[in-house]
């Protein structure tokens, strides 16, 4: 189920202070297009906010955090009330780090499970009600090419971004049946505030921009899974077709994710 541009109006991008979700916003930021968009860090959204009402679009800002599942529901319910929402990206995500014992911080850990894959729960159900009603609309889940195999250099985040992956797919042919759309995003190291902090090299890098351009044109496409880039999608399905032995074995010395 394709979403053409004349049938996008309105969209709700959360995490959309920085990375995929502000070059997301400023992407399909225009004339007649109305944005609803979230995030924890109030400059860095204001700035997003006043480069996408430059480019014409009118935007509604709010400082939440993905984890209030009573906030998002009271915003998110306010905005469809106002607005009618086309399309809702679920976007916004963390990364753990290590902790005692070269562990992931427990903490941490239990953190990156609420912003990731519950905040996904909080952001989608208050709106996924009216969409069916509607008979229209489509929602967009944030997971990661790191959600195809459990890497030890970054447990919490593959883990929380599995379950993203595995709980769109299992959304799709549902939600189908009453015309709403759902697509789930698998990226690989796109250039952000979470990846700037990574003390390795990263494969096939790229900047929001491109990636935020991947998005669009896959969710144009009607695309369920838009995963890139290639190269990576390649390793990351080889690795999970490979028996666990071998696969352990390549992938012990994967690094660390900092906090």
């Amino acid at each position: 189920m394709g979403l053409a541009a004349k049938d996008l109006k309105t969209i709700v991008i959360t995490g959309a202070s920085s990375g995929i979700g502000a070059a997301l916003a400023q992407h399909y930021a225009g004339p007649g297009i109305v944005l609803g968009l979230t995030g924890r860090d109030e400059a860095r959204l204001a700035s997003v906010k006043e480069a996408c009402i430059k480019k014409g679009a009118e935007v509604v800002t709010q400082v939440l955090d993905v984890t209030d599942q009573q906030a998002m529901q009271v915003w998110m319910t306010a905005f469809d009330d106002g607005h009618s929402i086309d399309l809702v990206v679920a976007n916004a995500g963390i990364s753990a780090g290590p902790g005692p014992l070269t562990l992931e911080d427990p903490v941490r850990a239990r953190e990156v499970f609420a912003v990731n894959f519950t905040g996904v729960l909080n952001t989608i159900d208050p709106v996924l009600p009216r969409m069916i009603e509607r008979r229209r609309g489509h929602v967009a889940l944030m997971s990661s090419l790191a959600g195809f195999r459990g890497f030890p250099g970054a447990p919490a985040y593959t883990a929380s971004k599995a379950a993203v992956r595995l709980y769109g797919e299992a959304l799709v042919n549902s939600l189908k049946k009453h015309r709403v759309g759902v697509h789930v995003i698998c990226p690989g190291f796109v250039e952000s505030s979470m990846t700037a902090r990574n003390p390795f090299k990263m494969p096939f890098l790229m900047s929001a921009e491109e990636a935020a351009g991947r998005v669009a044109r896959g969710l144009e496409q009607g695309k369920t899974r838009i995963a890139f880039p290639w190269p990576m999608l390649f390793a990351v399905r080889f690795l999970a077709c490979l028996p666990d032995g071998l696969a352990l074995t390549l992938t012990r010395e994967t690094p660390s994710k900092p906090r």
